[in-house]
């Protein structure tokens, strides 16, 4: 689930990637989105941002409006970071996003928008898909995840893919909030772990 959002400038990144995969619960596609489709969906995600339930898991204190969506996406792209937003079966689930990449690392987070939705393990399958691209793609090194500590079911799904709590100096300075727990993830744990879905996800340029 999402962190805390931070908002900044417009850029227009190139390429954009899309990342799909046939599962038993439906057609997953995560697109990163044009100007166009984002603002179609704007709106969508700001009423997610906003519902109480997924404000207090993010950290959010303030309501976001669609302007402030489209700022937010522009500041994690402006910082060579990839957003996503995640349909499944044709309709918008989830959003995800891997900013501060540099180093060979980056901080990833992710929401599934509907309250309802959550706990069925499209939050696991959504950080699966963004990881692959990652790991396969981007060829990163490591992730980190800021999690605030009452967001059990994001921590779960984090660690289902393989992260553990990392106290480091490294690991803490992606902290959104000094109170949030810092969870990292390898590479090489997740591609072993993760060898039979890495075939069967499929990353492309848009």
């Amino acid at each position: 689930m999402a962190a805390n959002s931070r908002l900044g400038c417009h850029h227009v990144q190139t390429p954009r990637f899309r990342i799909r995969w046939s599962t038993p619960a439906g057609e997953l596609l995560a697109i990163e989105p044009h100007r166009d489709e984002l603002a179609r969906h704007a709106a969508a995600l700001a009423a997610a941002y906003n519902d109480p339930h997924n404000a207090a898991l993010l950290g959010h204190t303030e309501l976001m409006s669609e302007a402030d969506v489209i700022a937010h996406y522009a500041e994690v792209s402006g910082g060579g970071g990839h957003n996503f937003l995640v349909f499944r079966d044709g309709q918008l689930v989830a959003d995800a996003d891997l900013r501060d990449v540099a180093g060979g690392a980056a901080v990833f987070a992710f929401l599934v928008a509907a309250v309802a939705a959550q706990g069925q393990g499209l939050g696991t399958r959504t950080a699966t898909m963004i990881h692959a691209f990652a790991f396969a793609q981007l060829r990163l090194d490591r992730v980190y995840a800021s999690v605030v500590p009452g967001n059990v079911a994001s921590r779960r799904a984090l660690e289902k893919l393989g992260y553990a709590l990392d106290p480091s100096p490294a690991a803490r300075a992606h902290a959104d909030e000094p109170a949030d727990l810092v969870l990292a993830l390898d590479r090489t744990a997740f591609e072993r772990s993760h060898a039979a879905q890495l075939a069967e996800i499929q990353i492309a340029v848009r």
